[in-house]
């Protein structure tokens, strides 16, 4: 009998299977965190340290927490975007081996790119963006030029038709960088990838909270479109997981 497909990554990711990482070997560290692209708009956010979002109880954020896919017409705010952000990727130190942020990640590797589908944010052109974390910018992808091609449509499409994408005040969809949590952790490295997606995404669901915003996680999509539509090879660069957010 053929084994699963399934229980042969987990067997052949247990420790046991493990050869030294590339780390090991000594080869150079891949950056921390991949550059805007020459000559792209980049967008500066309402920096951290001057959010001014309301203080939530924790057991209230976990108490009214629920998967939300009907959203109202009113955009979120640039600050409230920008808090999202912060919660869920938000970078407090930077050394010359790892990132240190609001979630945690295996090794500190932090190998999930946020990238954006912005369809209602006040002073935010709709469109599709990267966040950098450690300067807490967006850089501009590509701006929606609406119409029967529009980005949100797209989107929509890939994710197997979930009319929510398009309604969304903002999509945030997380993105592996293999190689920068591979390069300490070898093939294992792929259970991480997948782990760093709930604890970035659980952050991200109760930081909504705080703004008055509900959020849906979604794990179906069609992996060939989505990772076409945010221009990624879906091997050494894959997105993983998305979740629409959008006003209460």
């Amino acid at each position: 009998m053929t084994e699963p497909i399934g229980r042969q990554f987990m067997r052949l990711t247990r420790y046991a299977e493990m050869g030294p990482g590339d780390e090991a070997l000594g080869k150079p560290q891949p950056p921390l965190e991949t550059a805007p692209a020459a000559g792209a708009t980049i967008i500066k956010l309402t920096p951290p340290t001057a959010l001014g979002i309301p203080p939530v109880e924790l057991r209230d954020a976990i108490e009214q927490r629920r998967s939300l896919r009907d959203f109202r017409d009113q955009p979120l705010e640039e600050v409230e975007l920008s808090w999202l952000l912060w919660a869920c990727q938000g970078v407090r130190m930077v050394s010359s081996l790892a990132t240190f942020r609001n979630v945690p990640s295996a090794g500190a590797r932090h190998a999930l790119d946020t990238y954006l589908l912005v369809n209602r944010v006040e002073g935010v052109t709709a469109g599709l963006y990267r966040f950098i974390a450690a300067r807490h910018e967006l850089e501009l992808i590509r701006p929606d030029e609406g119409g029967a091609h529009s980005l949100k449509a797209r989107f929509a499409h890939a994710c197997l038709g979930q009319h929510f994408i398009a309604s969304a005040g903002v999509v945030l969809i997380w993105a592996a960088d293999v190689y920068r949590m591979a390069w300490r952790y070898g093939q294992r490295g792929y259970r991480y990838l997948h782990l760093d997606a709930g604890h970035i995404c659980q952050n991200a669901a109760l930081a909504a909270e705080a703004i008055g915003c509900g959020l849906c996680p979604v794990a179906a999509f069609d992996d060939d479109l989505l990772n076409a539509a945010l221009g990624l090879d879906g091997c050494d660069h894959l997105a993983l997981y998305l979740a629409a957010v959008g006003k209460r």
